[in-house]
């Protein structure tokens, strides 16, 4: 399923929630939506889910405006709890399924397989309030994929989540990929974004900030840094090596400035000394973020 956002704005009480987006998620894609807490996310996702009209723009669900018949072929985990506190685990998430159109077999069926495979089993007969957060959101999580939607909207879908369960939640999101499904996921934590993610928008107060493939923004915006191990003697490398870079007796690093390539440092030393070992870290996303914010960019 493609998804495309065209100048959607939305306010509240003439606070500006969400201010011209514009973002189109192709089909088969894991796309991050991403920005810090009140950047705007959860109020863009509750107008795809049609929780919220905005007061402009257009939503389109390949290519058409998305009709109450397309709803369940989306799964969607909110960013707040919405359960039923008394309900017992097992029936809760079977209830869910069949709502999404499964048989109620099916559904328990279905619930069962992720159950297990997120280390519940033992829970099936607990009420959902004698749960933990973090259990609490792997339900809700397993509601929001157990009818197996073409387009998956997760909102901070990490949240509670030990290291272990994220890692399994990440597994089951690669397999949606792998299946042709589309992902949006919207979240905060941006190191988890830069595993996942192909393409990102990334928002603050309301507006885009950063929009397209990642691996590109990376190559783009920030600064790449290098770090080159050699055996030699370090007064060469400083004979002929860049002012800004740090220089020590086994190591040269430094900034890889726009327009320079590691091989353009290479050739500089490498008759001069031996190199063993060389490292190429690329900006974080969370530093590219920084760093428009503070510069006042936009995209």
């Amino acid at each position: 399923m493609r998804l495309d956002l065209q100048n959607i704005r939305k306010e509240f009480n003439k606070t500006v929630a969400v201010d011209g987006l514009n973002m189109s998620i192709s089909e088969g894609s894991i796309f991050g939506l991403v920005g810090p807490n009140g950047a705007g996310k959860t109020t863009t996702i509750r107008m795809i889910m049609n929780i919220l009209q905005p007061d402009s723009g257009t939503i389109l669900l390949n290519g058409s405006p998305i009709y109450e018949a397309d709803y369940p072929k989306i799964g969607y985990l909110p960013e707040e709890r919405g359960l039923y506190r008394k309900m017992k685990l097992l029936d809760t998430i079977v209830y869910f399924g069949t709502l999404k159109g499964l048989s109620k077999t099916e559904s328990k069926q279905r619930t069962e397989h992720y159950l297990d495979r997120f280390d519940l089993k033992d829970y099936t007969n607990r009420k959902i309030e004698e749960l933990s957060k973090g259990n609490q959101q792997k339900v809700q999580f397993i509601i929001a994929i157990l009818h197996n939607p073409d387009l998956v909207i997760l909102d901070e879908p990490f949240s509670g989540l030990d290291p272990v369960n994220q890692m399994i939640l990440k597994e089951i999101i690669t397999e949606f990929h792998d299946a042709g499904k589309t992902i949006v996921f919207s979240t905060h934590q941006m190191e988890q974004v830069e595993k996942l993610c192909h393409d990102i928008c990334m928002i603050h107060q309301g507006r885009r900030v950063l929009y397209g493939k990642l691996m590109e923004i990376k190559r783009n915006y920030g600064t790449r840094k290098f770090r080159i191990q050699y055996e030699g003697n370090e007064k060469v490398i400083n004979n002929i090596g860049n002012a800004k870079w740090t220089v020590r007796y086994d190591s040269i690093s430094g900034d890889l400035a726009s327009g320079l390539e590691i091989n353009d440092i290479l050739r500089q030393i490498i008759s001069v000394v031996t190199v063993t070992h060389v490292d190429i870290s690329e900006p974080s996303l969370e530093q590219i973020f920084i760093d428009l914010v503070k510069g006042g960019s936009g995209a």
